[in-house]
């Protein structure tokens, strides 16, 4: 027992303190770097540094007892239970305090542990994906995360449902004097997103900045508005069920029953988190960026910068011509680094062409292969890629569904069939009726894909008897082209989950192989840039959060033995397990986005802003601000201005005949790229940036030489000089 003591400790790194008493609860946590310590642990709430959860009595087991070994650094948590938990708590750096659960003895019935809640004061800005809590004022500037370390550990309580938190409005005030909530709302109330759950655009319904759309549930506020921040770990080697839907309270999205498939070897035991604490203007670039390389998580990098680095918040060009002859040539004259082929459409992927896809870029000259464009591009540094649905496995598209139906299709139920049939009978009789009235997957419940397999047969079916025998009803054999067989009695019959546009999905391990399909569209395609629609498709397993980290590292780890450099990602959503492979996150568009004439932000936009800013990704304006013939110069200095100031990206909507129409496209092009110039070289200090996120002034920026820019502020009555910007040191 040498080395034990039975009281409390304290850990600490360079910027943050942490007390745990002898009940295993952080009692303190205070920001090291001013005096006297500034206290950000509630008196009145305590965290448990680790949890236990049995999901199949709803029972959570809080921490009774804590020994703490300095030698080892090794803590021992006791439960009511009777189990105990090892945990390993490793200051790194100076900079965070790693937390490691080594083992759990007396683990009968635990399906889940839980890191925290870490309850804490700060009432301001949360970052629902990270898990993070952030006081960004002037007088505070702290901040305090919890970040998961490894793939299994992922955001959220260990109640969370399928892996992901519901998608949905949040009432939660940054500032209360600025924004004081209506009288009937409180802090920490829940409300469903807009519309009638197909449209993405309605999604976003509330003006006001305390409806907070959420990504994820890593943070959360309570009915004070403190913030409140967790991680968890899941046993998933064995089969368990699931309601879920990710947007439940929708209509259109009503929850269904799902049975998830075990995965081997993925526990919680080895879960990993970083606690930490440090001034919010230095979180991103030397603490969370120091966790990323220590820890050896995705780090992409853009021009030698990694991408979270605000330096590289870089847009790109959405391509919408008719041909692609210019497309390189404006992009390089921008400055820009990326180009999506939009005017291409949106392309399904198909396992069977081996990365071979049959899609050919139009030129002036006529159809040429997608390689000779990223020939030409990736020689200039700009990136090229398409606009995907990313595990959309789609009849006439996919070899994966039909005529030959893969065994590994995601399902939602699994049945036995209980009498033999035929390759002509439509009296089809299951062991249990259960769910299968359920009509497809939770996402727009497309009936037309309301689809079981049995075998290599794929059977359409509406319904089913609620007597004995359990028989479908409305049955259409060798459905999409599939071969009517003879089955067995005793056959199991698979109900298939679906996406939303009336296809099929693979399930967690199909979805392996499609990572390896994408690096190999990359490398036969030349390109290094893709944008993956439908991507909350990665749900539809049932995992959440870790199926999305599955998927990329899969995805990443291909890219390099392909020997390809860098892959610049972008998709339909982001979440905890995306955030750390995706560059940019270019959604939406148009005035929905930012009006740059009125110099407002649209609904979306403010709500994917408040997302984004929260967990320290870059913002977006979508895909806007095409050139028209009465575009002006000062115009886009007015977007890069903002871009730059608050931390925005965007793909700017270009086609030939839309720029060659507008008289200022060669100015507007220079003005862009010396904007772009100075973002690269870091040339805004914090002051500056501050001052060009007010949307109520106006700027120009003028490129002196190859380190030095002059900006000045655009008045009625002309310009005035504000302030020389110089290139920072290493960029």
């Amino acid at each position: 027992m040498s080395g034990f003591v039975f009281a409390q400790w304290n850990f600490h790194t360079a910027y943050f303190k942490i007390h745990i008493n002898g009940n295993g609860y952080i009692t303190s946590m205070k920001n090291a770097t001013v005096q006297p310590n500034q206290e950000f642990s509630p008196d009145d709430k305590p965290s448990p540094l680790l949890c236990l959860y049995n999901s199949g009595e709803n029972q959570y087991y809080y921490p009774l007892k804590a020994t703490y070994n300095a030698a080892t650094r090794k803590m021992i948590l006791r439960y009511a239970n009777g189990a105990a938990a090892t945990v390993l708590i490793e200051p790194k750096n100076e900079k965070y305090l790693r937390l490691t659960l080594l083992s759990l003895a007396g683990r009968k019935g635990i399906d889940n542990i839980q890191w925290g809640p870490v309850h804490t004061s700060i009432t301001n800005i949360l970052g629902e994906m990270l898990g993070v809590a952030r006081d960004t004022s002037v007088d505070v500037n702290y901040a305090i995360g919890l970040l998961s370390l490894n793939d299994a550990t992922t955001g959220g309580s260990a109640t969370t449902v399928g892996g992901i938190a519901p998608f949905e409005y949040l009432i939660h005030s940054p500032d209360t004097k600025r924004f004081p909530l209506q009288p009937d709302l409180h802090e920490g109330q829940f409300f469903t997103i807009g519309g009638n759950g197909i449209s993405d655009v309605a999604f976003y319904s509330h003006p006001e900045e305390y409806y907070r759309i959420m990504y994820g549930n890593a943070a959360g506020v309570d009915s004070m508005g403190r913030i409140s921040i967790v991680q968890h770990a899941t046993d998933r080697q064995k089969p368990k069920n699931i309601f879920f839907s990710l947007m439940p309270k929708m209509g259109a999205n009503k929850p269904v029953h799902q049975e998830l498939k075990p995965i081997p070897g993925v526990d919680y035991i080895g879960s990993k988190v970083a606690l930490w604490g440090a001034p919010d203007t230095i979180a991103l670039m030397t603490i969370i960026r120091n966790i990323v390389l220590s820890e050896e998580l995705p780090y992409p990098v853009l021009n030698g910068k990694w991408v979270k680095d605000p330096a590289r918040y870089v847009p790109d060009v959405l391509w919408n011509g008719k041909t692609y002859d210019s497309a390189v040539s404006y992009t390089a004259q921008l400055g820009f680094k990326g180009i999506e082929g939009w005017s291409l459409g949106e392309y399904y992927p198909n396992r069977s062409d081996n990365g071979n896809i049959p899609l050919t870029i139009p030129f002036a000259s006529g159809k040429k292969p997608i390689s000779v464009l990223t020939d030409e591009s990736n020689a200039k540094g700009i990136v090229f890629g398409l606009h995907t649905l990313q595990n959309f496995l789609q009849h006439r598209i996919s070899s994966d569904v039909s005529p030959v139906p893969n065994d590994s299709l995601c399902y939602l139920q699994k049945r036995i069939l209980k009498q033999n049939i035929d390759a002509a009978d439509t009296a089809i009789v299951i062991d249990n009726p259960d769910y299968l009235d359920e009509i497809a997957g939770w996402e727009g419940h497309p009936a037309d894909a309301n689809i079981i397999k049995i075998g290599k047969e794929l059977i359409h079916y509406m319904g089913v008897t609620k007597t004995q025998p359990y028989t479908l009803l409305h049955v259409k054999r060798g459905y999409w082209g599939t071969a009517a067989a003879a089955h067995n009695a005793g056959s199991t019959v698979y109900k298939l989950q679906t996406n939303c546009y009336r296809g099929l999905v693979p399930d967690i391990f199909l979805q392996d192989q499609y990572a390896d399909y994408y690096a190999n569209v990359f490398k036969k395609q030349g390109m290094h840039y893709i944008d993956f629609d439908g991507e909350e498709g990665l749900f539809y397993q049932g995992y959440g959060e870790y199926s999305a980290k599955r998927f990329y590292r899969r995805l990443f780890a291909a890219v390099r033995r392909n020997g390809i450099g860098l892959v610049r990602v972008t998709g339909a959503t982001l979440s905890g397990g995306s955030w750390y492979y995706h560059s940019i996150w270019n959604v939406g568009g148009g005035e929905h986005m930012y009006n740059n004439k009125t110099r407002s932000w649209g609904i979306e936009g403010k709500d994917l802003r408040n997302v984004t800013f929260g967990n320290y990704f870059p913002s977006t304006f979508g895909g806007n601000f095409s050139l028209t013939p009465t575009s002006t110069v000062q115009d886009y200095e007015n977007i890069e201005a903002l871009s730059v100031g608050s931390g925005v990206t965007y793909v700017l909507d270009l086609s030939q005949s839309s720029v060659e129409a507008c008289p200022q496209k060669y100015e507007i092009f220079k003005a862009i790229r010396t904007w772009e110039n100075a973002r690269a070289a870091n040339a805004f200090p914090r002051t500056v940036k501050k001052m060009l996120s007010n949307i109520n002034r106006q700027f120009h920026l003028e490129q002196i030489d190859n380190n030095t820019w002059k900006l000045s502020e655009v008045k009625s009555s002309g310009s005035d000089f504000l302030v020389m910007l110089k290139r920072a040191k290493g960029y």
